[in-house]
């Protein structure tokens, strides 16, 4: 069953394919024969009710410097298309937020993964104030006060930009940290919104472990350690991927989340585990995808296009 496949991503031209999971997705959607094509968030176009974008005919090849070939950009209705993968890289700001009410007006007629008014509507921080059991003490706010009194009952805290991607901005703030109240006059004239403040989990030294899920249910993981000099395990930041297993936690973990991936029709996510503790839910880009494959785990893109084949099937 041959699919008409438009992604909707950074420009591809800005991947670094070794990671990336774009990029890997697109590699088996086009071994499977399905027709691929590219455009940028700034290319979508609403008139009359109707979704288009300028989409550019896409080949890709798993050769670095020489990874894609696009076509011609034609103006196409996208509701022609049958799968779209909502894949651009946050921030999660009112311009992404505006792709997902656009790209809703042709979902589920045209699928889009993952769902645009369920991404929309469960920001990854936020989402996993859900299950307050399974994830650190944390708090949500702008005020100073609250982030002083939350510190003095946890000793170290973690504090970040509420809607931040990527390792950006977040500091590890110790006990008795005298620049507290600098870093957040600095939050408040960055960001309009709350920030988001967790107690500081010792474990991140062992590693942050990133957990794929397809469908609600878990096929792979990879372990982020973070370099000795830095508190973030992003790969871009200095972390070290390590293979690993899930732990019969992190098995009831994505047991108990699973049902409500389901329901929203959240087909590919991942989330971040510290030791015992969920820290994130991740349902806009999520990526770990061929970090996974890397390490000998599972062959996560073709497991993910054997789900979206089965809801066009």
């Amino acid at each position: 069953m041959a699919l008409r496949v438009a992604v909707q991503m950074d420009h591809i031209s800005t991947v670094s394919i070794a990671g990336d999971t774009s990029f890997a997705l697109s590699l088996e959607a086009q071994r499977r024969g399905h027709a691929l094509f590219h455009y940028t968030p700034d290319r979508l176009t609403m008139e009359n009710g109707g979704v288009f974008a300028r989409v550019e005919a896409m080949e890709v090849r798993d050769i670095k410097g020489d990874h894609y070939t696009l076509g011609a950009a034609e103006r196409t209705d996208l509701s022609t298309m049958d799968v779209i993968l909502l894949r651009q890289d946050p921030p999660f700001d009112m311009n992404y937020i505006t792709t997902t009410h656009i790209l809703e007006r042709i979902h589920p007629k045209t699928l889009v993964v993952n769902d645009p008014a369920w991404v929309r509507n469960s920001p990854e921080k936020i989402f996993v104030t859900e299950f307050p059991d399974l994830m650190p003490e944390t708090l949500i706010t702008r005020d100073p006060a609250e982030v002083d009194a939350f510190r003095r009952a946890h000793g170290d805290i973690i504090v970040k930009p509420l809607y931040g991607n990527g390792g950006a901005g977040i500091f590890h703030m110790r006990d008795g940290d005298r620049n507290l109240g600098s870093l957040l006059e600095m939050f408040s004239q960055m960001f309009r919104e709350p920030f988001i403040v967790q107690r500081y989990l010792k474990d991140v030294r062992k590693g942050d472990k990133r957990i794929i899920l397809i469908d609600g249910e878990a096929v792979g993981a990879i372990n982020r350690v973070p370099a000795e000099h830095d508190a973030r395990s992003n790969m871009h930041a200095g972390g070290r991927a390590e293979a690993t297993e899930l732990t019969e936690r992190e098995r009831e973990i994505c047991a108990r989340i699973g049902p409500s991936l389901k329901e929203r029709g959240f087909i590919l996510v991942g989330i971040d585990v510290i030791g015992d503790y969920m820290t994130e839910i991740n349902v806009t880009s999520p990526t770990g995808v061929r970090e996974v494959k890397r390490f000998g785990g599972a062959d996560i893109a073709a497991l993910f296009w054997d789900a979206v084949e089965a809801k066009r099937g």
